[in-house]
């Protein structure tokens, strides 16, 4: 089992304000280590991304691991260490709800724009 208090980075969109506000959130209530960098700062070939890979999602890299999406919001809860946080990582994880939980990460990706704090810059690259 991974140790609960080892150190994190979350990587986001430092151009984006939305994602600026939660990764700051995250920040100050983790309750492990949790250091936030914009994509734009950060060595992304060091944890095996590219550009456009970090344009896609946010991440999470802890203990050589990288979650993406959903999926590093639902590592997110489970490194902070209270039972109800674990309970929503399970939760967010389950067969059934891990389709659901990435359909709506896929939204407010898309989204983001429109959400408080959001910009026209982050709105997401059309393909």
């Amino acid at each position: 089992m991974r140790n609960a208090t080892n150190p994190a980075t979350l990587i986001f969109d430092g151009d984006c304000g939305f994602c600026t506000s939660a990764a700051r959130h995250f920040e100050k209530r983790s309750f492990v280590p949790l250091t936030i960098t914009p994509w734009q700062r950060t060595n992304l070939e060091k944890v095996g991304l590219t550009d456009a890979q970090a344009r896609e999602q946010v991440y999470l890299f802890r203990d050589g691991e990288l979650f993406g999406g959903h999926e590093c919001f639902a590592e997110l809860m489970r490194i902070q260490g209270d039972p109800f946080h674990r309970l929503v990582a399970r939760t967010m994880r389950a067969p059934g709800i891990r389709v659901l939980s990435a359909a709506g990460y896929r939204f407010v990706a898309r989204n983001r724009h429109r959400l408080p704090g959001g910009t026209p810059a982050c709105e997401m690259p059309t393909e």
